[in-house]
């Protein structure tokens, strides 16, 4: 094995972690229980691979109408020019498990009172427990004069809204540095999957300017939705310090409101009143809430900070329903305080599962999810901070070798080469 496959593999190993290379567990026995998933994205298909390996005698049911499956962390690569839509594109086909039941259609509503689901072609699913894996929505029409079609278009960037967008994105990077002027980057005041990707953009255009010699033509400014650009203070205070050091203009408690595309003019909501900045490159980042269906459930969250984008209510700990008791919630549309990561997602899921085995089989459950959350924070190409952190902001180091806060090339590796590999064995019930 050359040095180079030695490093990769030992991303790969890094980034699945210990438990992945376990075996698995035992089976148990099911008792006929009626398991539904709602969402076949990264913990919906985790949660159906775990399921259909560790039991026996149980019925799995995935209801979700994609047929493509993203590797939604790839997305930062293919906007900077480094990936393809392709690379990151695969059948979710593939990942569904044998004996897993597959309902090609979205879930239209949720009856927790009634235990059961409907789809959008109004098939009833009863079930005896519910996983709500749905993701969350790009609201994108919450901008005044914003549309995904825009992307790509009069200087308009998004990474989040699919691959296709990523790759559009990555031309409109190229077409800003090359022509010059002023950038625009931002993320929202609501709750957001990956929190971090905003700011990796935002270096990746710096760094990309710089190696074309172009950074003198551009000027960036990255306005944060609240008085700090990332919410772990450590992280926060490491990212100002790299961002005055890169002539990176910050603009705190401003939040996108609308844009006109052709003026190439943006209005953020400030605490002083509205600020309308002139732009020559956008990156968009839209407000992100639960789908449709679980807003207009009984299942969000009723008062609180998490109430107003419909969140579904959930213990922090075992991300259980405490008005539902057999209903959970995992990854970005669980109505926790972080965890919208698939860093996240590789920790809830197990704790869902190993908890729904010890109950089945008579015995109290006790797995707990801390909040893990993981950002590898690229920051330049070939250069990355590994941020890992819990509920509490603190950080928590998986390698003692790796510092969090340093710019390394292993963090880098373990983010371009490690993760994706990690991920699909994630999907498939064995990380």
């Amino acid at each position: 094995m050359d040095r180079r496959r030695f490093l990769e593999a030992g991303a790969l190993m890094a980034a699945v972690g210990v438990s992945g290379l376990a075996g698995a567990a035992a089976r148990a026995q099911g008792k006929g229980a009626r398991i539904v998933i709602a969402g076949a994205g990264a913990a919906g298909l985790s949660l159906a691979a775990r399921f259909a390996r560790q039991l026996d005698n149980a019925s799995i049911t995935i209801v979700d109408a994609k047929k493509e499956h993203h590797f939604q962390p790839g997305l930062t690569l293919v906007g900077a020019g480094i990936w393809a839509p392709s690379h990151i594109t695969e059948s979710n086909a593939s990942y569904i498990p044998q004996g897993v039941k597959w309902v090609q259609e979205a879930v239209a509503e949720f009856d927790p009172d009634g235990n059961q689901v409907v789809t959008a072609g109004g098939q009833k699913i009863p079930y005896d427990f519910l996983f709500v894996a749905t993701g969350l929505k790009l609201d994108y029409a919450a901008i005044q004069g914003m549309s995904p079609d825009l992307i790509g278009r009069n200087g308009i960037a998004s990474i989040y809204a699919g691959p296709q967008a990523a790759q559009a994105s990555a031309a409109a990077i190229d077409q800003f540095i090359e022509k010059g002027g002023v950038g625009l980057f931002m993320r929202p005041a609501t709750e957001m999957k990956c929190a971090g990707a905003p700011l990796k953009i935002t270096f990746l255009v710096d760094d990309k300017a710089r190696i074309k010699g172009r950074r003198d033509a551009i000027k960036m400014v990255y306005n944060a939705h609240n008085d700090a650009v990332f919410s772990v203070a450590p992280v926060n205070q490491k990212v100002r310090t790299l961002f005055a050091e890169r002539d990176i203009s910050v603009n705190y408690g401003h939040v996108l409101q609308s844009i006109d595309p052709g003026a190439r003019k943006a209005v953020f909501k400030t605490g002083q009143g509205e600020a309308a900045l002139d732009y020559d490159f956008l990156h968009v980042v839209p407000p992100m809430r639960a789908p449709d269906a679980v807003r207009n459930s009984p299942l969000p969250w009723r008062t609180g900070a998490l109430a107003a984008d419909g969140w579904v209510e959930a213990d922090k700990a075992t991300l259980r329903h405490p008005r539902y008791p057999n209903v959970f919630s995992i990854g970005d549309v669980a109505g926790v305080p972080r965890g919208k990561t698939a860093a996240s997602v590789k920790w809830q899921v197990p704790v869902v599962v190993d908890n729904l085995i010890a109950e089945l089989g008579g015995k109290q459950p006790g797995a707990v999810y801390n909040g893990y959350t993981s950002c590898p924070m690229v920051t330049r190409y070939g250069k990355a901070m590994l941020i890992e952190f819990d509920y509490d902001g603190k950080l928590v180091q998986s390698f003692p070798f790796i510092d969090p806060l340093e710019e390394l090339w292993i963090s880098w590796l373990i983010d371009e080469k490690g993760l994706i590999g990690a991920y699909r064995a994630m999907l498939r019930g064995r990380a």
